[in-house]
């Protein structure tokens, strides 16, 4: 079962950066569609960077133009590069990883999270 470890989040004020890792205990990202969610306390978890196999990416609107995923295959790990963050952009961020993009937010390969909050 391949395991999923994110590490970077932290507390930054608003318009600053962040770059979050996750790091997978095998070479999955050449077969695995990839992706980085987020749940703020009382909201539903939502999507925010995919990217697929082949190298495809998309990003939810709320946060196109400042985030960037990336990935490292040599590393094992996919980044989210977080820009010019927003108070709303607070939420504990996941890393997930499944055989397909349309239903990856049904897969069981979650990470632990790692908390992103942004203060005005």
């Amino acid at each position: 079962q391949v395991q999923l470890v994110e590490s970077g989040g932290g507390s930054v004020q608003a318009g600053g950066s962040l770059r979050l890792s996750c790091a997978a205990s095998e070479n999955i990202y050449s077969s695995y569609c990839m992706g980085w969610f987020r749940q703020a306390p009382g909201k539903e978890r939502e999507g925010v960077a995919i990217i697929d196999s082949d190298g495809t990416t998309s990003y939810a609107d709320s946060v196109k133009g400042r985030f960037t995923m990336s990935q490292d295959n040599a590393k094992n790990t996919l980044y989210l590069e977080m820009n010019n963050l927003k108070p709303e952009d607070t939420a504990m961020y996941y890393c997930a990883a499944g055989e397909s993009c349309s239903s990856l937010s049904l897969t069981r390969r979650w990470g632990q999270g790692t908390q992103v909050t942004v203060f005005s």
